[in-house]
């Protein structure tokens, strides 16, 4: 995707600049992994760990990072992408544009969607924590001031995000680039002092592991997932990077420094280090060791920020899909489209994170609850991804079988291990995504009920012009721009009719269709069609990425060209009161007093589509839904 905007000899330059960007964005969850993965992991597997052990160790991380990471998402799914974006939501949508009724699929979408806002509140807790926790081993005094640090940091971090991370994002990748450097270089270092660690890349030591410790060595695959919890972010994150960029950055620096650095820390087990303190910073030399710590916290808050920035898109894409109510969205940066700031979004964000910050005090503790999200949402991914390979690929029913059946076994392997972190803690992030599923299917279903109904009133516009004729309304100079939802008459047009008297002389039926791909090309923006002199109805197609804009829609040439009075135009809109339903075909009652809340608390009309204030006229109705 990349390469669409630059000639063929930019192309390689311009990815390269990407690939850095993208290592800052796209790999801080992942990239910081090391801190905390190898010590859960050691911690499940018992005390002493034997040679055959940590060798069985390091080869589930070394080929879990490759199944997963390098082939599920690098290698297949980056490629099932819905015009050049990626992640849980576009896939969903990609396929529900295929066939239009598919509750699983939809379902597969949501859930996931929603698992990640779970994973979302726990990383930049477990990271910061894990990160600090480092000052350990310089000051052990330090251990009473972890906590109260983190949290000032957690603070500083979702604070300043209603000011944009535009500039400070520029020295993501290359602060980002410094970390996996050094995180290989003390792998390397680790390596050295026992090269035999090497022999985990052979696969057979992890399958003896699972088949030779009984239940225990299973649930070891619960910490041995930590490794790839920000495996996600690779697909969710093609459409700002490009496919190419990002496996860049991977294969290139990312993928190699961190088995580099997990085979560093194995290896200085083997050689008989001390597994009771953080494995990863005894790899540091001791006089470089604040150097480190302030790196690896530098490198956890730009792997939150990551989190955070990626909870605001996916936001954005569920308003535009009508999954989530409309909420107040601030650009951030000229420059970047990405760049947005939901204050709801963060302060909710920050409240969870604080709350699990100050409950579970450690990264160990943390760990019990981290990782169950991602694995569930992984799950739904390859439930898509199978779909995807017949509908999409067209492979035959047995390749596509084996290929997601391989990823499949692997991600419901590492499910089912984290299932017993329930109990720890893991019962947090689930909760949270039911709460915001439940959020998402009852705004969703309210819509629909809502515009059935309104459409059940709704006149057909050529029966409705031919009574103002019969009636002979009078038309006064003016251009009337009514927003509606379907192609009938407007109920607020009707109603502004019967209360005023008149009609003004240009009228303009204006539906906001958005599309199941992420942008929609200039070309194909409007559809216009003339229903009567001076009457015409235009549906505005936006992506479910786009922000629409009415103010600016009104300057494409197509509407230019059928002479409007822009002067004397005004713009109405109906402001919707949910009242209760008799008879048949209502929503339940707590559907409809969420569904009622919401509307009351969404971002107004005039706001979301950036109409010019001082020229809208609101008009007032009750729906019984």
């Amino acid at each position: 995707m990349s390469g669409d905007n630059v000639t063929e000899e930019q192309a390689p330059a311009s990815n390269k600049l990407l690939a850095l960007g993208a290592l800052g964005v796209v790999f801080g969850d992942i990239g910081t992994s090391p801190l905390y993965t190898l010590k859960t992991v050691l911690f499940l597997s018992g005390d002493s760990p034997t040679p055959a052990v940590i060798l069985g160790l390091l080869s589930l991380i070394f080929w879990t990072l490759v199944i997963v990471t390098s082939i599920k998402y690098a290698l297949f799914a980056m490629k099932m992408d819905n015009s050049g974006e990626g992640g849980i939501l576009a896939l969903m949508s990609l396929l529900v544009d295929k066939k239009k009724c598919r509750p699983w699929v939809i379902f597969a979408g949501l859930f996931g969607a929603a698992l990640i806002y779970g994973d979302g509140a726990i990383t930049p807790a477990i990271s910061v924590l894990s990160a600090l926790e480092g000052m350990n081993m310089i000051l052990p005094e330090s251990k009473p001031y972890i906590v109260p640090a983190t949290v000032v940091i957690l603070v500083l971090l979702f604070g300043f995000q209603s000011v944009g991370t535009g500039r400070i994002g520029k020295l993501f990748g290359p602060i980002m680039a410094l970390w996996f450097i050094v995180i290989g270089a003390l792998g390397i270092w680790g390596i050295v002092q026992h090269p035999a660690v090497l022999l985990a890349l052979n696969p057979v030591y992890g399958i003896h592991f699972l088949f030779s410790h009984g239940f225990s060595s299973f649930l070891v695959l619960g910490g041995v997932f930590l490794c790839v919890t920000g495996a996600e972010a690779l697909y969710a994150d093609m459409g700002h990077f490009g496919r190419r960029p990002i496996w860049i950055a991977w294969f290139g620096l990312a993928f190699p420094s961190l088995l580099l650095n997990y085979a560093g820390q194995a290896a200085l087990i083997l050689s008989g280090a001390d597994v009771t303190q953080n494995i990863f910073y005894r790899l540091c030399p001791t006089p470089l060791l604040i150097p480190l710590v302030i790196l690896a916290t530098v490198a956890t808050i730009i792997a939150s920020q990551a989190i955070i920035s990626g909870a605001f898109s996916m936001t954005r894409q569920a308003i535009q899909l009508g999954w989530l109510p409309r909420l107040r969205i601030k650009q951030t940066s000229a420059e970047s489209y990405g760049q947005i700031y939901i204050g709801v979004i963060n302060w909710l964000l920050m409240i969870a994170t604080l709350f699990l910050t100050v409950t579970f005090e450690s990264s160990d503790r943390l760990a019990a609850a981290y990782g169950i999200a991602v694995s569930f949402t992984m799950v739904m991914t390859t439930g898509l991804l199978f779909v995807s390979m017949r509908e999409i690929w067209r492979w035959g029913l047995p390749a596509s079988l084996l290929a997601a059946g391989i990823f499949m076994v692997v991600d419901m392997s590492f499910l089912i291990a984290n299932m017993v972190k329930i109990l720890e803690g893991g019962y947090i992030p689930i909760l949270l995504a039911l709460v915001i599923y439940a959020v998402m299917t009852v705004w969703h279903r309210g819509v629909e009920t809502a515009s059935r109904i309104i459409h059940e009133k709704t006149v057909p516009i050529n029966d409705y012009m031919a009574e103002i004729e019969r009636n002979k309304i009078p038309r006064v100079p003016g251009t009337a721009v009514f927003l509606t939802r379907s192609t009938g008459t407007p109920t607020v047009m009707r109603w502004h009719v019967t209360r005023n008297g008149s009609l003004h002389e240009q009228v303009v039926t204006l539906n906001i269709h958005i599309n199941n791909i992420p942008r929609v090309a200039s070309g194909d923006r409007l559809e216009i069609r003339e229903i009567a002199p001076n009457f015409w109805h235009i549906i505005a197609h936006y992506g479910f990425i786009e922000q629409p804009d009415i103010s600016n829609l009104f300057a494409y040439q197509g509407i230019q060209k059928l002479g409007l009075d822009n002067e004397n135009m005004t713009f109405y809109v109906g402001h919707e009161t949910i009242v209760k339903r008799e008879g048949k075909g209502r929503l339940p009652v707590w559907q409809r007093l969420i569904f009622s809340m919401m509307v009351r608390n969404s971002v107004h009309v005039t706001d979301h589509y950036h109409l010019p204030s001082d020229r809208v006229v609101e008009i007032s109705r009750q729906v019984a839904v």
